[in-house]
């Protein structure tokens, strides 16, 4: 076989900006996004898929509260598994849809619903960050930070929304058994949203807990666990940039590890949106991967093969 690359689908593969997300447009845009994954298949490269989850599982949480006096609602780790269900579905029908249409055998593909460790002494736990869920009134959100010791924030003059911690990820529960799907032929489907975050009790025992972590840091640790050459981000924008939104903006494209730590320590990335996508391109290179590439999802092909894209490189 080729190169084993793990593919990291940005949001836009699965919802478009200004579209309400239903199902039928969902799986339009996964079945646009498993055409471009076919074609890495036809050039006999290995794939591993991994994928966001914000919008999907922002609708459980809401559906959640909603339907919280009738059905009881589920804590953030049982509604990030839901959501890698579902859109694993989607994209393993998408996906074997298009092979049946290319003539392309022996890729089936398979969803793994992955638990992804994470240390329960990280700082983040202390400071919680992360926004999810439905916006509430003041009054409101304090009730319910009183009553259940949830953390809540007035977000940008949009209303109050719970946070939750964003701890880094530390390892990926599943990820022998990616690997032995991967040798066997498989396309697989993993760590979707970043994973389900748990933690290891000292007998061994795992338990979820209530946080997200990065979809693109969780990403970046599968790719390294399942021996990824390539790691490639695919986004809705063509590169990373300097400078961005001023006068002096700059595209990078071929860049060194070096140069990329060092524009990162100068703040040209923003944090929560190109940040933790650079952080995930550097640790991947820096802990031996061949290539990491940042780029937007219609360039996806060309990306791979070093024309488009953001090409961190190690020298």
């Amino acid at each position: 076989m080729g190169k084993r690359v793990l593919v990291a689908l940005g949001g836009n593969a699965i919802l478009q900006v200004g579209q309400k997300g239903t199902f039928q447009e969902q799986m339009e845009n996964v079945g646009l996004t498993a055409k471009k994954v076919v074609r890495m298949l036809q050039q006999g490269l290995e794939i591993v898929v991994t994928h966001g989850n914000g919008p999907q599982v922002g609708a459980i949480l809401i559906q959640n509260e909603l339907a919280g006096a009738k059905v009881p609602p589920m804590p953030m780790d049982v509604c990030g598994g839901e959501s890698q269900g579902f859109i694993g579905y989607m994209l393993c029908q998408s996906l074997h849809n298009e092979m049946v249409r290319a003539g392309l055998d022996g890729h089936d593909p398979v969803c793994v619903v992955t638990q992804v460790e994470v240390d329960p002494a990280d700082p983040a736990f202390a400071r919680p960050t992360k926004p999810v869920g439905p916006f509430y009134g003041a009054e409101q959100a304090k009730a319910r930070q009183a009553a259940t010791g949830e953390h809540w924030i007035e977000d940008a003059g949009r209303g109050w929304r719970r946070v939750v911690p964003s701890p880094d990820p530390k390892r990926i529960i599943e990820a022998e058994a990616v690997v032995r799907l991967v040798e066997a032929g498989y396309v697989v489907i993993a760590s979707g949203g970043g994973g389900i975050p748990v933690t290891r009790l000292e007998d061994g025992r795992l338990q979820g807990v209530e946080a997200v972590i990065d979809k693109d840091l969780a990403g970046e640790r599968l790719a390294w666990e399942v021996g990824a050459d390539i790691f490639l981000i695919l986004t809705d924008i063509p590169h990373a940039v300097l400078n961005f939104r001023t006068p002096e903006e700059r595209p990078l494209g071929r860049v060194t590890v070096e140069e990329l730590g060092r524009y990162q320590e100068e703040g040209h990335f923003r944090t929560g949106s190109m940040d933790p996508k650079v952080t995930a391109a550097l640790r991947f290179v820096r802990d031996g991967g061949e290539r990491a590439v940042i780029a937007r999802l219609d360039d996806a092909l060309d990306a791979l093969a070093g024309r488009a894209g953001t090409q961190v490189v190690r020298s």
